[in-house]
């Protein structure tokens, strides 16, 4: 039986935000102005938690060498920018786990590699995320997930005695991250996972495949 946590700490796309079709809108758009082939839903979903350069990879495959990537990626970024809570919202169940985790005093924050003007956007969007008590973004530190310095670095943020930290991603980067941190790594299998079976190799402690799942913990 795992010893029940005093913070969790949450990646934003594809844990606690569905942020997929707003991200392939913004390829799409990019897409149609190159007169490319757009992508459909079930094809992109997986690849929304790997940010624009995953999405442009996507779109573009091998073509992409012979395109310039800062302004694809940059047009990418205002376009998502300017309509980034046009198809997002909570995971079924999310809203009920962090009305509990509130309601138990239990600290929570978001831990993420999607850049900061973006992350705050959305935060902005969501009055329920505003609760948390810390936020680190991609670019708020000089290490980014896989890198543990962004979970040890909200943990100490939310100044806690003997912290029993656990961290929830759908990405592999997330549960390396919270292992080299030392912190109890669970999978959000239903976020944007290609193939459940390929996260037996990943060594997390828990998976779950709904957010309600981690209510038998608290």
């Amino acid at each position: 039986m795992f010893k029940k946590p005093n913070a969790i700490l949450f990646d934003l796309d594809g844990t606690l935000l569905d942020t997929a079709r707003d991200l392939g809108n913004a390829l799409n758009q990019i897409l149609k102005k190159l007169e490319r082939p757009t992508i459909d839903y079930e094809v992109y979903r997986n690849i929304a938690s790997d940010g624009a350069k995953g999405m442009l990879e996507l779109g573009l495959g091998g073509d992409l060498k012979n395109y310039d990537f800062a302004v694809l990626r940059q047009q990418f970024l205002d376009f998502y920018e300017t309509n980034i809570c046009v198809d997002t919202d909570y995971f079924l169940g999310i809203e009920s786990l962090l009305l509990t985790l509130n309601q138990k005093n239990i600290p929570w924050g978001i831990v993420t590699n999607k850049p900061e003007f973006l992350t705050l956007q959305l935060v902005t969007a969501f009055p329920l995320l505003q609760n948390c008590g810390v936020i680190i973004s991609g670019d708020t530190l000089s290490e980014r997930k896989p890198h543990p310095l962004p979970l040890l670095h909200a943990e100490e943020k939310l100044a806690l005695d003997s912290p029993n930290t656990w961290y929830i991603g759908d990405a592999e980067r997330d549960i390396q991250a919270a292992n080299a941190a030392n912190m109890h790594s669970v999978i959000a299998q239903y976020g944007y996972i290609s193939d459940i079976k390929q996260t037996s190799s990943w060594n997390a402690d828990l998976s779950i495949r709904t957010p309600s799942e981690l209510l038998d913990y608290f």
